[in-house]
């Protein structure tokens, strides 16, 4: 099938929201394709409400619900009725820590992006960055996907490689992860918006643009 892009956006955070730094500071360049017109957080606490409003971004707090690492039904379907009143389009994962369901991925089909902190497929889920430390592997690296039910196993849309040197210490390839992610979510929602792409089974292919 062939995509159509949508221009709203949400960006869905738990933490201290040096993704969302990254999305803000790039979605008012030309050429983006989009705006963020919501941020929400999941907790009160969360960093990320700081960028948002450093950056004069909307941004809510709803109840998530009394589970830890999912949203409620209710509190999800609430989610969605917020998201859909700000008319937004397609919705990005930004350290959000809790599992959506499939009425959430329904009512944004194939318009839900993440950015996981490996080269999936390997070491989906929790704990990337040290799992793939702790196993040896010489290169990891990061991801950006579409969202799908099974954890971290949506489509891929680009992906960055990180080699893992003899010094590296767990933090200091976490930290270039991170600055490897930074870079790579904004590019890849500029060209998720910008560029028409097909998806065949489970790959994704870019169709010829004038956009690189």
């Amino acid at each position: 099938m062939t995509t159509t892009r949508p221009r709203r956006l949400a960006v869905l955070a738990s933490g201290k929201g040096s993704n969302l730094r990254a999305l803000a500071g790039h979605a008012r360049a030309p050429g983006f394709g989009g705006e963020i017109a919501l941020v929400l957080c999941d907790r009160p606490d969360a960093g990320a409400i700081e960028v948002a409003r450093a950056h004069d971004l909307p941004v809510e707090t709803p109840d998530p619900g009394r589970f830890r690492t999912r949203l409620a039904p209710d509190a999800e379907r609430a989610w969605v009725e917020l998201l859909r009143a700000h008319r937004v389009d397609t919705v990005l994962l930004a350290g959000i820590m809790r599992v959506l369901h499939a009425d959430f991925l329904a009512a944004f089909e194939g318009r839900v992006l993440n950015v996981h902190p490996s080269l999936l497929p390997a070491f989906p889920g929790v704990d990337a960055i040290g799992r793939a430390f702790r196993h040896g592997v010489r290169v990891t690296g990061c991801t950006v996907h579409l969202v799908t039910a099974g954890v971290d196993e949506g489509p891929i849309l680009m992906q960055q490689a990180v080699p893992i040197e003899d010094h590296d210490t767990e933090e200091t390839l976490a930290e270039r992860i991170h600055a490897a992610e930074h870079a790579l979510y904004p590019e890849a929602v500029r060209r998720f918006l910008a560029r028409p792409f097909t998806l065949e089974g489970r790959r994704v292919r870019w169709l010829a643009t004038g956009v690189r």
